[in-house]
């Protein structure tokens, strides 16, 4: 296929739509890997002993509805940052009787003082000190997060570097200490992220844009077309994940 068809078809790809967090669409043409720990079946655990839980950047509430799905607090919210997905969300979280909200702002959080036992988060932004507001006395805090050089030789492929830098699991760590929270566990992982063709990267970009800030295939497709050669070469590309998952307790 010459150049110019190639780059149109990654247009095409560019363009589809997106909502939720569901990547099945790309099937085996992409793979992140996955973390040693559980996130869910600890996050299970958890909600058995909650009666106010909070999920944080939900997405299209998939996992939440995962976690859920033995148990139902009597208190269950969710916010996402991303206001397509809240009706997404919402729609999933009535079969719990959980309310989604729309929130961009995490240092002003719409909700009381020491609201939530159990506050989850899933690869979300947030405020440590917002954080300690509202989550009550010996309540947890749960999240997985992407460190802030996971795919750092991605970005380098398209000459960018990490947006949060400080997004480590050491300086996190420190910040919670400081607001009064107890680390009960704390642990890193390192795996590779495949590619097996340019429109699965493409599409992943897209939906994922602080990736690479402004995007586009137009923009960058030098870079695209000689990634495309090293797939046609080596069968797929390979690069860096990294994930860290903290639990912490308020005292």
């Amino acid at each position: 296929m010459k150049d110019i068809d190639l780059i149109n078809e990654w247009k095409k790809e560019e363009k589809k739509s997106f909502e939720g967090w569901d990547f099945s669409y790309l099937g085996n043409r992409y793979d992140e890997g996955y973390p040693d720990w559980d996130y869910e079946g600890n996050a299970k655990n958890f909600i058995k002993n909650s009666e106010s839980v909070l999920d944080m950047c939900t997405g299209g509430a998939e996992v939440y509805c995962k976690i859920l799905s033995t148990f139902k607090p009597f208190n269950v919210k969710a916010i996402e940052k991303y206001e397509p997905n809240v009706s997404v969300a919402q729609k999933a979280l009535d079969a719990f009787g959980g309310k989604v909200m729309f929130v961009t702002n995490n240092e002003n959080l719409p909700f009381e003082t020491g609201e939530f036992d159990l506050v989850l988060n899933r690869h979300g932004a947030f405020n440590v000190k917002e954080l300690s507001r509202i989550i009550r006395k010996d309540g947890i805090f749960f999240t997985q997060q992407v460190e802030a050089n996971n795919w750092s030789d991605l970005m380098s492929e398209f000459g960018d570097t990490p947006n949060w830098p400080d997004n480590t699991l050491s300086i996190v760590v420190e910040k919670l200490k400081k607001e009064g929270f107890k680390i009960e566990r704390a642990e890193e992982w390192e795996g590779k992220t495949f590619f097996k063709d340019i429109k699965a990267l493409v599409f992943v970009l897209k939906v994922i844009p602080w990736t690479i800030n402004n995007f586009g295939v137009e923009k960058y497709k030098e870079v695209l077309l000689r990634l495309h050669k090293k797939i046609e070469k080596e069968g797929k590309l390979e690069f860096s994940s990294k994930r860290y998952l903290i639990l912490a307790r308020k005292k």
